[in-house]
């Protein structure tokens, strides 16, 4: 035990209604006083018993009675509140390096207790449990204010909070009004990385430094994949076969599921923290769209390399991928695509009753999700993908075409037919899966010798087709189902100018001029 002289007592009263105040030293004390000390100890022992001098040691002190700053550390004693049964519970706690740093826990120790005390015996006794057990277990003291929301919301069990990985289990079973997509999205971020470095943690403890460090390993997970891809050894590059860098882009989507977890924690009033929004990361902006102009195709024929992850072909390479897939069975929803800019989903689950070809038009309220492999009929991708499109007569006559040859397909079926009312489907009318869309469309794009593009980005073409006409942003947006203009002016933001010109010049080409007044140079 700590000698008298070298204890700091800290003693605060308590007023809690319902306990008596008798004198104590002349002061009036509730009978809940809460009672602490720091002292000073070290690990030297005695020769002779070989035992622990700790506050015993002479090396403690100066000569003058100080204490001495490079030997021994602090420690601090406080008298819990008892235990339900009524036992006393006395906890010691050393190795701080100063006593400064001992006074501050003890001083957090009482502002929680001061807390239970104002709410009554039973609510000090569960505070003195949730203090008992983080200082058994070394994870950090919760704040009052944390605390007494945690009694208000009525929960009993203070020391209840879960670990970041139980929390992300629970609040994504809870999900209820998400898209299966995004909560399969959500479920892989958990699965592959939160888990894995995050799940561990306290959900009250975990930090930025923490969030950061996760970061950091798919970092180092990038440059571990990238340099064993550019490796001598063919071994080594075998060993990177099938795995992809994480862009900035993936990295954010990674940090925005966290914080959305994170934040439902802090209405649940678990935490009242949100570390994820502090965690620097790459912008992750959105690549811009760039034409397949002539150079570039040049230069992608030299080096195989793409200029931009999104490449959008021109007018003309557009109208050449059409004629090459001109009599292909899926060639109505490569034209739907390229001209009105549906989404693969929307596009496979188009259905007849969603077009008007009287009035030229076509709603969009449904869309064949592929959830990995696995294709299923649901909402388009946001409340802006609903829309109503204006048809052109050229794509009006190629749907009314594909119902003919859908009718065709149908009797020759006979009973095998299954109906789906879909504009395009297998020859036995059940829905057409996504990918199968999209082998079909690298295939003809290789036979008519395009630069690549992805298939997502033949509606960036309607895009290209649409604003070389010299439609506005706003129109643009509306077509493609843009939830902000913000994001059509971002996207092609590199298209317009290389376009303009052209549209430039084919509005000067519709003025009739005198000769007289063209300019000319020598």
């Amino acid at each position: 035990m700590p000698d008298a002289s070298s204890l700091r007592a800290l003693e605060r009263p308590w007023s809690c209604p319902n306990a008596t105040t008798p004198r104590i030293a002349g002061k009036e004390k509730s009978a809940m006083t809460f009672k602490g000390s720091t002292f000073k100890r070290c690990t030297c022992t005695d020769p002779g018993t070989r035992k622990q001098l700790g506050t015993q040691c002479p090396k403690l002190k100066r000569g003058n009675g100080t204490w001495s700053s490079n030997h021994g550390t602090w420690s601090f004693q406080a008298e819990l509140p008892k235990h339900h049964d009524g036992t006393r519970r006395t906890r010691r706690r050393h190795g701080f390096a100063s006593q400064t740093a001992a006074q501050d826990q003890l001083d957090q120790i009482a502002d929680l207790l001061t807390l239970g005390e104002r709410r009554g015996e039973a609510a000090h006794a569960t505070i003195g449990d949730l203090i008992d057990n983080r200082l058994r277990t070394g994870e950090p003291l919760p704040t009052p204010e944390a605390v007494g929301k945690q009694l208000d919301a009525g929960n009993a069990d203070l020391d209840a909070i879960p670990t970041v990985g139980q929390w992300l289990t629970s609040w994504i079973a809870t999900r209820k009004q998400i898209r299966e997509g995004t909560r399969l999205s959500y479920q892989r971020h958990i699965t592959n990385w939160l888990l894995p470095h995050l799940g561990h943690y306290r959900l009250d403890t975990l930090t930025v430094e923490h969030i950061s460090r996760m970061f950091d390993a798919m970092a180092e997970r990038n440059d571990t994949i990238t340099a064993a891809k550019g490796s001598d050894d063919p071994e080594v590059r075998k060993s990177a076969h099938g795995m992809r860098v994480m862009g900035a882009a993936t990295m954010q989507r990674y940090r925005a599921t966290l914080r959305a977890a994170l934040n439902a924690a802090i209405r649940a009033q678990m935490i009242t923290f949100n570390p994820a929004s502090y965690v620097e990361l790459p912008s992750g902006r959105r690549p811009k769209a760039l034409l397949w102009t002539p150079d570039r195709v040049e230069r992608w024929q030299r080096t195989g390399q793409k200029p931009s992850r999104v490449m959008v072909w021109t007018p003309e390479q557009i109208g050449r991928f059409l004629d090459q897939a001109e009599g292909h069975p899926y060639y109505a929803l490569f034209h739907v695509i390229a001209y009105r800019g549906l989404r693969r989903g929307e596009a496979c689950g188009l259905p007849w009753w969603n077009i008007d070809l009287a009035s030229r038009s076509i709603t969009i309220s449904t869309a064949i999700v592929q959830l990995g492999w696995k294709a299923e009929f649901g909402e388009p991708k946001s409340e802006a993908s609903g829309r109503v499109i204006a048809l052109d007569e050229a794509t009006t006559l190629v749907l009314r075409r594909q119902k003919e040859h859908q009718h065709e397909l149908r009797v020759a079926a006979g009973t095998d037919w299954v109906e789906h009312e879909l504009v395009c489907t297998e020859r036995d009318g059940s829905p057409l899966h996504p990918a199968k869309l999209t082998d079909a469309f690298h295939v003809i794009a290789d036979a008519a010798d395009l630069p690549p593009v992805r298939l997502h980005d033949l509606r960036h073409g309607a895009a290209t087709l649409m604003i070389a006409a010299g439609a506005d942003l706003k129109v643009v947006q509306e077509l493609l189902g843009h939830s902000s203009i913000a994001v059509t002016a971002d996207t092609y933001a590199h298209v317009l100018p290389e376009l303009a010109r052209d549209t430039a010049e084919a509005v000067a080409a519709i003025v009739p001029r005198d000769q007289r007044h063209n300019c000319h140079t020598a």
